[in-house]
This record gives C-alpha cells, structure tokens and sequence, in this order.
C-alpha cells in the first residue's frame, strides 16, 4: 500500500504541475504546487485537500471508524433491504432513484478507502461502475426510469438533479483515491448536457432540494474545471449560482434566520456554503460578509450548546428542547471543512470542531447501528412521543434506531467521521503542510519539490492539552525544507509551540502559527493549548460550561429499553431503543466570574483510559460542581418543561446545594447542556 500511494502522489504531483503551467495566465508566474490548486482565473485557496487514503485515523477516531465498518456503515445493504438492493434505480432497478443510495456511498466510500478495507471498497464498485456506465449520449447519467414511489415528484422525476448532486461528490472522492479517468470523461459530458438543459429545466424544475443544494454541484464543477481547464465549465458556474438559493442575500439583507419556519434545517445546513463556493470564481468581500453574518444569526436566533441550531424540520428557534436533525450536523460539518479549505478562516474549524466533539456522537449509539433523527441540547426522556418539534414522524424522533424518525439520516449519517478524518490535514499553497483540525491520525503527503514526508500525531484531544506531530523521512531523504502549518483556537487564550523539546513561540487565539525551518527525520512538534473552564450564554439567559471545544452536561442516569414495534416497523422499524431518566436532572447552575470558574467547576480525571470515550462509563473527564433543584421544572410532555429564565426573580429553588457532576456532551444519552442559573458565587 505504501508504493501505492507514493505512485499516485507523485503522479498527482506530476499532474498538478502539468496543470499550473498551462492553467495560469501568460503575464503571471508560474506557481508550482504538489497539488492541484486552482487554475486561473479563479482564486487560489490557502489549503489543498490531500488524496483520499493519505489520512489515517488512530486512536479513538479509528476506534470510531472500525465501529462504523462494523456497525450501520459497513452493513446498511443487510439492515435496509428494502432500499440499498438491486432493485435500487442506481444500481439500475426499479426501486428507489433519488438520494438514499448515494447518500449510503458518500459515506461508505471515503471509509473504505481510508481503512483500506478490500470487503467495503467491494461494496462501493456496482454503484460506483452502474453511475459511469449509465452516461446516455446526451450527456446525461443516474437511473432513467421514473419511480412512482417517491412521494410528491413530478413525472420525469428520474432526471431530478439533486440526486445527482450526491452521486457527483462520490466520484469526486473515488478520483481522488484511485485517479480512474472515466470520471473525468462521465463529469465532462454531463456538465455539458447540464448547461444545455439548466436554461429549460432549471435547478427547481423537479424538486426544491437541487435550488437550495446547488453549491454541492457547484463545488464539483469548479473541481472539475481545475483538471481539464474547461471554459464551458466557468459558465456553467455562473449559470448554476444564478439558479441556486440566493444566500447571500438572504443573510446580508432579510430576516430569514430570525423567522422561524423559513428554511428547512438541511437546506440550510448543506446550501450555505455555496456563496464560498462561488467566492473562489468571484472573490468579492459580501461572500464572506455573508457567510459570516449566517453563522452569527443561526447562533443568535437558534443556536444551541452543542454547536447546531433549532432544526426539527423547518427552522424553530433557540429552546433546548428543539430538535436538531442528524443529517444538519454531518451536512454542517462537511459545510465548514469546505469553508476552511477555500479561506483557511480559523471560525469555521472552532465550529467543526464543536459539532464534531458533542452534538455527533451524541447522537448516534455506540455500536454504530442505531442513531436519533432529531437529538435535543436538554434531553431527559428519549422516548416515543409526539413533541413540539416542526416536524413529528409517528412519535420516534428522539427515539435511538435504525430508521426511528425518517430514514434520510439512516442513509446520509455515514459521511461524518470518514470527510472530518480527510479534512485534519491539507497540503498548502505554499508547499507545505498544515494540521488545522485535531484528533490522532498519520499523514503521508508531498511538500518542497515533492519530497514525501509523514507526520504520526498523538493526542487525546479534544479531552486533553497536548499534540504531538513527530516526523518521518525515507532512508534516502536526510532533510528537508517546508512550512507547517498549525491553528490555535479560539477557546484558547495562548497556545505554545516546541520543536524538539524548546519553545519556539507562544501565540494567541484564533491564529495560524507558520514553522517554516529545515526539517530532519526525527523532529517532534509539541503543540500545548492550555484548556480553562468557561461559559456561554443561550436562550432564556441560561448557561452552559465549557472546556476547549467540549461543551459539559449533567450525568443523568440512564436506562435503556428496547422496543418491539408492531405498530409501524416498516415506517420506523422494527425496534428502537427508549432512554428514560434514573436520577434527577431539575437542576440549577451558579454564575461565577470568569477567573473563578475553574474553581467552581472543578476539573477531574476518571481514569478510564479507552479508545471509546463517548458513553457515561468511558468519559475520560468529568466536572464537578454545586447546584440546586428547581422543584417547578417538571416534564412537560416527556421533555424538560419550559426552561425558566435564569436569576428570575423569586424563583423557588431547593435550600440545599447539591454536588452534581457534568461529563462531556457527546458522552450523554440524556442531558442538561443549558442551565438555568439560579444564582451568583463570587
């Protein structure tokens, strides 16, 4: 495997260079990169996405990509039969053509390619060789075949674009790991069938998911457009921005995020990315201006602890006891690892981060084979129930299945941890590298004049302080020069560099630290962000505690119950799996200024040492603190009842402060992440 993938990255190298040469004008420089950056006349981004496969999770981020192989992932074509079989329209079938079965390989492939698993890659081939040789002559590609079984299409729904949208994204990440020109070819005609059709069938001719979701197509295109050199490609650009949902106008210029009901929580999750997109065609400063402004309002008006928003469906506000959907979190992430690629802005990996550490495995069960549809930042029952949520599906939202709630996020919750684990690492501009995202992994890639080089980071982050990258040469290679590149939160006030034991600079938050040196085989690169205890402020004044990009929440004791259901197993399946409360969770926090918190809230080891650390009994750390009941805060139809506004005035508490313990979000079933306050210490 290893002359393997030296073949390809240097042929990519071989490539990029090819490209740079004849895609820059002839009155620039010739920039020469160990990857394909953009060609003129578009904007060179800061960070390069590396070859599929050149990324290797360790640690507990493997431990979590072994369980998705084992799990729901790796077996979904044995646990949803009725959906991801032959009779599939994109395996040619007559069974289902829109999204279910691309969204599956989305995840499913990049998985496969990182763990290098022969038996998953197997399972991608039919569906990957049935897209390419689909292509009919007019360019077009995906099942031909209309499926009355998909409510609410048009007749010729076949042609829908936004499944192709999926489809796309899945051979743009099987390019990267096997360089299999047939892509280029299937891509190549299709865009020119797309810019022949658009005109007449615009984005929203069959379905309004292709409007709000055109970045995605978009993002492919410009791709594309970086290998052949296309013009016609640029049009197209133009032509699909013109047709998709027009974001950034409606962040810079209307109230849509602060009206709630304006958007569907997916549509807005996966679509506002495009103005970035574009922005690498058009780099004017209101692309970023509004990407900025959405992200402010979505946590102004319905943000929550755990780093999403108020999405049961449509947009619904701030309370904790809203829903947020699985497939807003994955389609989030991929969203702001995209943004960080194109701008390299520090917000978007803090962002990535926190949906990543809390909200996604809170959300899915340890063996990877059931996942909630709709998870809430207070949750203290998971059960079967109708709730005020935008949308309910029989009851079985916040309920842990296979296909609990509505089946979208059995399909689409795979790519998560496969495209975070490809975004820790970016080949740079500069020719270089840069760790931006962090969690245990080994890297090998190009940098200089296409030296191979690989990194081994060590780290229990997100629990602990300290990175550490250790650098590896080939025998022949005695050193080498190239910048690293390294990020330092926000959350962190100053972050400390050391190269081989010394300090090499202490830097403040929210900055890239640049190492450009001479490097030997051998060097160690320490990277310490001090963690401190702080706080931040949500719906109704309430409060949660954090700790680096972990948000903390209270241990509620939890027992599970699974659940026959002969009521509807067809719809939601034929168990699912009950949470409900063993201890009280009623409780009230204290506010204490900022320099005291760590005091207040006292920071502890557990001692479990595990490469599963996101379930109650393996949570690494834990903090301890004193609060009081709320004797008023009751259930109100198996939710935590309205959320008293902190400090009320006159609100009841009990007399008596009690120890409560609060473990990492992403640790909990059951929760409270956003306190009310029910008093001050000093």
């Amino acid at each position: 495997m290893h002359s393997m993938l030296k073949k390809l990255l240097l042929s990519l190298s071989l490539i990029s260079i090819i490209f740079q040469a004849f895609g820059q004008d002839s009155n620039k420089a010739l920039v020469k990169t160990n990857y394909v950056n953009n060609r003129s006349p578009l904007r060179q981004n800061a960070y390069l996405e590396l070859p599929l496969g050149a990324i290797k999770p360790q640690g507990w981020l493997k431990e979590m990509l072994v369980r998705q192989k084992n799990g729901a992932t790796g077996n979904l074509d044995k646990l949803y039969p009725l959906v991801m079989n032959e009779r599939n329209g994109w395996l040619g079938g007559d069974g289902d053509q829109w999204e279910r079965g691309p969204y599956w390989i989305d995840g499913l492939l990049p998985l496969a390619y990182i763990l290098d698993d022969k038996e998953l890659i197997s399972k991608t081939k039919p569906w990957v060789e049935w897209a390419i040789k689909s292509q009919q002559p007019d360019g077009y590609f995906g099942p031909s075949t209309d499926y009355p079984g998909q409510a609410g299409l048009q007749r010729d729904n076949s042609r829908d674009w936004w499944p192709k949208m999926v489809t796309l994204k899945i051979l743009k990440q099987y390019y990267s790991a096997t360089g299999d020109q047939r892509v280029i070819t299937l891509m190549t005609n299709y865009f020119q069938y797309q810019l022949k059709e658009l005109p007449q069938k615009p984005l929203n001719n069959w379905t309004s998911w292709a409007k709000f979701r055109g970045g995605d197509n978009l993002m492919v295109v410009y791709w594309l457009y970086n290998i052949t050199g296309d013009k016609f490609l640029l049009e197209l650009g133009d032509l699909l921005h013109k047709q998709t949902f027009d974001f950034t106008n409606a962040f810079l210029n209307t109230d849509m995020l602060s009206n709630q009901g304006s958007i569907h929580c997916v549509n807005l999750a996966q679509g506002m990315k495009e103005p970035l997109i574009y922005y690498q065609h058009h780099p004017e400063q209101i692309y970023l201006d509004a990407m900025k402004k959405g992200l402010q309002d979505i946590r102004k008006y319905n943000g929550l602890a755990h780093g999403l928003y108020g999405g049961d469906e449509a947009l619904h506000g701030n309370s904790p006891t809203q829903g947020s959907e699985l497939c807003s979190a994955v389609e989030m992430m991929f969203t702001l690892e995209s943004g960080l690629e194109i701008t390299g802005n520090t917000d978007y990996a803090d962002r990535l981060e926190k949906i990543a550490f809390n909200a996604l495995p809170a959300q899915t069960t340890d063996d990877y084979m059931g996942r909630q549809y709709f998870q809430q930042a207070n949750q203290v029952m998971a059960t079967r129930l109708m709730r005020n949520f935008a949308d309910n599906h029989g009851g079985t939202d916040v309920c842990f299945g296979l296909l609990s709630g509505y089946p979208c996020c059995t399909s689409n919750m795979h790519q998560g941890w496969p495209k975070f684990t490809q975004n820790l690492w970016y080949a740079t501009a500069d020719k270089g590298l840069a760790a931006l995202i962090y969690s245990p992994s080994e890297v090998k890639a190009l940098v200089a004049d296409g030296t191979e080089i690989s990194f081994k980071e060590e780290t229990n982050y997100p629990f602990e302080e300290s990175i550490r990258f250790t650098l590896s040469l080939n025998a022949k290679t005695k050193q080498v020069a190239f910048p690293f590149h390294l990020r330092i939160p926000a959350w962190c006030k100053q972050g400390i560099v050391k190269i081989n034991g010394q300090e090499f600079q202490k830097a403040d938050s929210s900055q890239i630290v640049k190492i450009e040196r001479t490097w030997k085989s051998g060097d160690v690169v320490e990277l310490l962000l001090p963690m401190h205890v702080f706080k931040n402020k949500w719906a109704e004044n309430s409060m949660s505690v954090e700790r680096g990009p972990i948000t903390y929440a209270l241990k509620i004791g939890q027992e599970f119950k699974t659940v026959t259901n002969t009521k509807d197993p067809v719809d939601f399946g034929k168990t699912y799996v009950e949470v409900r409360p063993t201890t009280p969770w009623n409780f009230g926090i204290f506010e204490v200024p900022d320099a005291k918190m760590s005091d207040f809230y006292k920071v502890e080891k557990t001692g479990v040492s595990t490469n599963f650390p996101w379930n109650l009994e393996n949570a690494p750390l834990q903090l301890r603190t004193k609060a009081r009941r709320i004797p008023s805060w009751q259930l109100y139809n198996e939710s935590a009842g309205p959320l008293p506004f902190s400090t009320i005035y006159g609100m009841e508490t009990a007399k008596e402060e009690e120890e409560v313990i609060l473990v990492p979000y992403g640790s909990t079933k059951l929760r409270i992440s956003q306190f009310p306050v029910v008093g001050t210490k000093k």
